[in-house]
């Protein structure tokens, strides 16, 4: 029998104590009134959640593009909640770590896996190091790129972890086949209620990768820009059609191959900016990305902008690097190279590439 969003699951707990609808309602209202700021974003989730309505109003990141205010049905975050438990083979009685932000939909969703799937939830503040001065062992948990690096130390005290809300850079997944952790990145939006697809990133035989595999009850195509179409009538009622170019494999699995409007056309060559990136990862240690600006021959050309916080990066010498290591085709070696002290970000810490590189001038 499938839960409804009324239900909390009687192995569920918070912070080592059992509750049911009613004691959460007073946990909540103790958070909104006295709690740290990530536990106020928690109690007032949590009180929209234990209202009568059937849905919550969440808002997207704002990674690309202006952050929007969407109503998720409960009742469809319940099946995500149970897709994730199936695809992970998390069960009633495992322990989890929520160190994630409550404000936006992936720290949501951890509290309400544990209240559906039973689990046992601890509550630590979102910080870029959760597991700082943590020592308990937790089944599952779920992190941005940023808080795995800062955790490689610590990350055997988790058995699986999903990683998302960025891709986790090349240098960072070479890292991570030295640790006993299941480590998968997801793939997903605040629409599809996160993720509708993971992939292993690491316990793959040497010099693999491997595809996204969608988690039950979804149905992937393409559209006519080899756009990825996702179906989940359990969890969005209409097709969702995203801006991500991608190559199907079969019928459940498919590789990522970046943004359609990230797309450059340079000289008639499609450029997917996330595959250079990726090749850059070989030369560059901080944060960066490409894009394209006009030019009168090419139509658009390739800049490469660094974040360069402590100011030593050698733009000329890291250009002839870049040339010389014979990775890249003419099309994909940068035209220019810009160094900027700070990225411009959304409140989560996602880069906001558009108004970074207006901030440049162009």
């Amino acid at each position: 029998m499938i839960p409804t969003f009324k239900n909390i699951h009687v192995k569920f707990k918070l912070d080592g104590n059992y509750f049911d609808r009613e004691g959460l309602k007073e946990v909540a209202y103790s958070f909104v009134k006295e709690g740290k700021p990530y536990e106020q974003a928690l109690g007032d989730f949590l009180i929209d959640w234990l209202d009568e309505k059937e849905y919550v109003v969440v808002f997207t990141s704002g990674s690309t593009g202006k952050p929007k205010s969407i109503r998720l049905n409960k009742q469809a975050m319940v099946h995500s909640a149970l897709a994730t438990g199936d695809f992970f083979g998390i069960k009633p009685g495992d322990s989890a770590l929520q160190c994630l932000p409550s404000n936006f939909i992936a720290g949501k969703m951890m509290l309400i896996r544990a209240m559906i799937l039973g689990l046992e939830l601890d509550l630590v503040a979102p910080t870029s190091n959760p597991l700082e001065n943590q020592y308990k062992h937790y089944d599952f948990c779920a992190m941005v790129p940023m808080q795995v690096e800062n955790s490689l130390e610590q990350l055997h005290q988790i058995k699986t972890l999903i990683v998302g809300g960025a891709p986790a850079s090349k240098a960072l997944i070479e890292r991570l086949q030295n640790v006993s952790t299941k480590v998968f990145a997801t793939y997903g939006m605040t629409e599809t209620i996160t993720h509708i697809a993971a992939k292993p990133l690491n316990n793959l035989p040497k010099g693999e990768t491997a595809q996204y595999q969608t988690l039950p009850n979804i149905h992937i195509s393409t559209d006519d820009r080899n756009c990825l179409v996702i179906d989940a009538p359990r969890i969005h009622p209409k097709k969702i059609i995203t801006n991500d170019v991608v190559q199907l494999i079969s019928e459940t699995e498919f590789d990522w191959l970046g943004r359609f409007d990230n797309v450059i056309n340079s000289g008639g060559i499609k450029l997917h900016p996330e595959q250079i990136e990726e090749k850059l990862s070989a030369f560059i240690s901080g944060r960066y990305f490409v894009t394209g600006i006009d030019d009168s021959q090419l139509g658009k050309k390739l800049l490469l902008i660094i974040e360069d916080t402590a100011q030593n990066v050698e733009v000329s010498n890291l250009l002839e690097t870049i040339k010389l290591s014979k990775k890249f085709s003419k099309f994909e070696i940068p035209k220019i190279i810009y160094t900027v002290k700070n990225f411009t970000e959304t409140n989560t810490g996602k880069v906001q590439r558009g108004k970074t590189v207006a901030s440049l001038g162009y």
